[in-house]
């Protein structure tokens, strides 16, 4: 029994490496001083969910062959907001009431975002859905670099080869 709990998962493994490229490239501090996003908590978390949703909206125009390595991203992305949150300090009674909320906000975030992508080449809601959520407290903010960073990220991942990105190289570009 302890040999099944503690073998290698490799499904697994592959979502915790595509996440932790997302979450390392959140943290170029590019994002945060040439595109003026917030270096707060709830800006860092926007900034790194807009990353793992982009790798999301990758694998999705990739259909079934991607479908279980978006889920394990997913998964592994669900596990670190649990594991962040405890970090945080918020108790045990309450995790799960915060994590309903920051998976229905983040729903609504993967929703807003797949309605903007559909837009493209209109940038107009890929502008008021970052204006809403990345920089929700900024005023003056420099929503326009930041979609062009983001259409660009996703151009980029969409002419990555499906095979790379299903062995965890993310290639992505500089902000």
């Amino acid at each position: 029994m302890l040999k099944r709990l503690f073998r290698a998962n490799p499904l697994r493994d592959l979502g915790r490496t595509l996440y932790a490229s997302a979450v390392d490239q959140s943290r170029r501090p590019e994002l945060y001083r040439a595109l003026g996003a917030p270096d707060t908590v709830e800006g860092r978390f926007e900034i790194y969910s807009l990353h793992v949703i982009l790798l999301l909206d990758r694998f999705a125009a990739a259909g079934e062959p991607a479908k279980d390595v978006s889920q394990a991203l997913f998964d592994t992305y669900v596990k670190a907001l649990d594991h962040a949150l405890r970090e945080m300090g918020v108790g045990d009674l309450s995790v799960g009431k915060k994590m309903r909320k920051l998976g229905e906000a983040f729903f609504g975030r993967v929703k807003s975002s797949q309605t903007a992508f559909a837009a493209l080449p209109d940038a107009g809601p890929l502008r008021e859905f970052l204006a809403r959520t990345v920089y929700a407290s900024a005023e003056d903010a420099p929503v326009e670099a930041l979609a062009g960073y983001v259409t660009s990220q996703r151009a980029h991942l969409a002419a990555q080869p499906l095979e790379a990105l299903l062995q965890g190289r993310v290639d992505w570009r500089t902000p």
